[in-house]
């Protein structure tokens, strides 16, 4: 099993980025950024490297997604409550990102997402496992 996880996303600006991302609460490891990339911390173990495109293609020999027109990935991120999905993605929207899709509510589990600067959608939802219908507990 691996111990953590590094998503690593195209962006245009990283100055934009960074702003945007700080404007939703998150933080930033200096060790691992500079003109090129930078290291937003996610949670504990799990973070998005947020790679300037020029740098991102040393990476790859295959032509960068356009996110704005294409989806390649979603990045899920689960929090708390229901307040918080509703506290993040709210606050991504002042930031400047959109809302791509109406909020889904399945009683058990509730979500939203929004799109960064870049076009990357990030999936927010909470999960009550307890509250979770009988029939999916039983496919365990």
């Amino acid at each position: 099993m691996a111990k953590q996880i590094f998503v690593n996303l195209p962006i245009k600006d990283l100055n934009k980025s960074i702003a945007f991302f700080t404007k939703l609460g998150f933080k930033f490891n200096p060790q691992f950024t500079d003109e090129n990339a930078t290291c937003m911390i996610i949670g504990e173990n799990m973070f998005a490297m947020l790679l300037v495109e020029k740098f991102f293609k040393t990476f790859i020999k295959k032509e960068i997604a356009d996110a704005k027109k294409s989806t390649e990935v979603l990045v899920a991120l689960a929090v708390e409550s229901r307040e918080k999905v509703d506290e993040l993605v709210s606050k991504a929207i002042k930031a400047g990102g959109k809302e791509p899709r109406e909020p889904q509510d399945h009683g058990w589990m509730y979500g939203r997402a929004f799109e960064d600067l870049d076009g990357h959608i990030w999936e927010v939802f909470y999960m009550d496992e307890s509250k979770m219908p009988q029939e999916m507990k039983n496919k365990n």
